[in-house]
């Protein structure tokens, strides 16, 4: 089965095809970050009118990386939350209408569980059951992920995410945006432990990070004087080990709790060196397999969105035109 996914849930307008939610046969995306740079953050309103000029050139040079025509689509996932809606509208609208025109089936897909699909894209996925972490700019979650597309809420942010830690420390320090790669390729040369930052909820398997953020602006107001830039490196080392810290040992905990060795970390901030580096070493500790996808798989992508649509279809699941895109969308249930 030939799948075309489509997600534009925030400021990437991607599309993919996939032959049996396994083999990705396209991955293209067209990024806004140049766009939103200047703003240090997203902005709603243009980031859905670009994605209305990219949407249809993107699904075009999809098909044609993948050497296959509309034609031979056999169905089409696209994402229709969570997200910023009026992004979400512009992949949904096109999906409907492809759909339509084509007179093929489409499905409305989690963001979130297409995520956690797209470790079904690597070359020796997990098997079932495994526990997921999905921490990006947006969610900051661990589930408990079984089969028969059954997804149990192990914990979660009850602030901010964790890329919102990270791109909000880079705006009071004022080292670039996006901040999460700013801050991952500035700390290889930091002191991870030249500053202590809190963690924590510590006994929870839930997290906070607001007081970390708190916690770097008083340390901003307490100088006298700015922060050298021979500074800079230990202090966003040890604020990213902060963030380290929690997502490794909690996701793990969940994992030992639930009786699962299998452990997958997905989403933006997974694409993160030291994240990825953190999780293999104190995995191994455990015994516990970690499966990350490639970074490319990390951030917002098609692919992904393709994998999970894969199952549903699969599962005769379908969606209907009155489909609408939706902010909020947990994707745990049993």
């Amino acid at each position: 089965m030939l799948v075309l996914g489509i997600e534009s849930s925030c400021d990437e307008t991607a599309a993919s095809v996939v032959r049996d939610g396994r083999v990705m046969l396209s991955n293209v995306i067209a990024s806004q970050i140049d766009v939103h740079r200047k703003y240090g953050g997203v902005v709603p309103e243009i980031a859905s009118r670009k994605h209305v000029e990219a949407v249809i050139p993107v699904i075009l040079e999809s098909l044609e990386k993948a050497e296959v025509t509309l034609d031979r689509i056999d169905g089409i996932a696209v994402t229709c939350g969570p997200g910023l809606v009026g992004s979400l509208l512009v992949g949904l609208s096109t999906a409907k209408a492809i759909a339509y025109t084509q007179n093929i089936p489409f499905v409305g897909v989690n963001h979130l569980e297409g995520h956690i699909a797209a470790v079904f894209l690597m070359e020796n996925p997990p098997v079932l059951p495994f526990v997921a972490l999905v921490v990006s700019g947006g969610h900051t979650n661990i589930y408990l992920v079984e089969p028969e597309g059954k997804y149990t809420l192990k914990g979660q942010t009850k602030d901010d995410a964790a890329g919102e830690a990270f791109d909000k420390a880079a705006k009071m320090l004022d080292i670039g945006y996006p901040g999460g790669v700013v801050i991952d390729k500035m700390s290889k040369t930091g002191n991870c432990r030249k500053y202590d930052f809190p963690r924590a909820m510590k006994d929870s398997n839930d997290f906070s990070f607001s007081g970390l953020k708190t916690s770097l602006l008083n340390m901003l107001k307490k100088r006298s004087t700015p922060l050298a830039p021979e500074e800079l490196p230990d202090v966003v080392a040890s604020y990213q080990e902060a963030i380290m810290d929690v997502l490794v040992e909690k996701t793990l905990r969940v994992a030992v709790e639930a009786s699962v060795s299998r452990v997958v970390v997905c989403g933006g901030v997974a694409a993160n060196s030291r994240l990825r580096e953190r999780f293999r070493e104190d995995g191994d500790r455990k015994k516990i397999d970690v499966f990350i996808p490639p970074p490319v798989l990390c951030t917002d992508n098609a692919g992904m969105i393709a994998a999970a649509g894969y199952t549903l279809l699969k599962r005769g699941i379908r969606s209907d035109l009155n489909l609408n895109a939706v902010s909020r969308w947990p994707a745990a249930r049993g």
